[in-house]
């Protein structure tokens, strides 16, 4: 349904409905009337969001098919909150304690954000570097979800950061040459695939999408 989508992309935009209706030139709570009784949206109300909000791709806010944003646009980091709610925005000398039982030791400069989107996420970090673009380009924010390295098996062409003697490295994970390595895959051509040991793997988060830190 197309108002639920336009909720999803609200959501993790972070901003109110309210200041959205008024962006777009909707009524005071017209949406949320209309999303509560399964109602539609106007021609010129959903001209208006492709217009104004440029990053959503139109083929998943009219059919659901695709991905949100076009291909090479991520939604915009939402101001962080007030709070120690939401998900932290943490730094790779911070990393380890994730995955530590210690969730609660960040410094107080840690910021947390409100994205319902990924609310499975346990933390945001930077990207690094360009090696993963155009997918995800230094500067950008991914979102993880730590996994347990118990029973741990890993999804061919999924997008992890995985902690390493070398450090924090985002690739995509595919076969390696045998059952013991793996094969960490860039995404920008200028970063050639590499075998990596299993036993080199410390901990393993998987990366649930990016957002735009502009």
């Amino acid at each position: 349904m197309i108002l639920q989508r336009i909720k999803e992309y609200i959501d993790l935009k972070g901003i109110s409905i309210s200041a959205f209706e008024k962006s777009i030139g909707m009524s005071n709570a017209s949406f949320g009337r209309s999303l509560k009784n399964n109602g539609a949206i106007g021609t010129d109300k959903l001209e208006n969001i492709l217009r104004i909000y440029q990053e959503i791709n139109p083929d998943w806010l009219l059919t659901g098919q695709g991905n949100m944003v076009r291909s090479g646009s991520k939604i915009t980091l939402p101001p962080p909150v007030t709070e120690k709610k939401g998900i932290p925005l943490i730094s790779y000398q911070t990393l380890p304690t994730l995955f530590t039982g210690k969730k609660g030791t960040f410094s107080q400069a840690t910021e947390y954000f409100s994205l319902p989107l990924f609310n499975e996420a346990d933390f945001l970090i930077p990207v690094k570097d360009n090696s993963m673009a155009p997918q995800y380009k230094g500067g950008d924010i991914i979102a993880c979800k730590c996994l347990s390295n118990e029973g741990l098996f890993f999804q061919w062409n999924k997008i992890y950061l995985l902690l390493t003697p070398q450090g924090a490295l985002i690739k995509r994970i595919h076969p390696g040459k045998d059952e013991e390595h793996l094969t960490l895959v860039s995404d920008h051509t200028d970063y050639p695939p590499f075998q990596l040991h299993r036993s080199l793997i410390g901990n393993v988060a998987l990366v649930l999408g990016g957002l735009s830190a502009e």
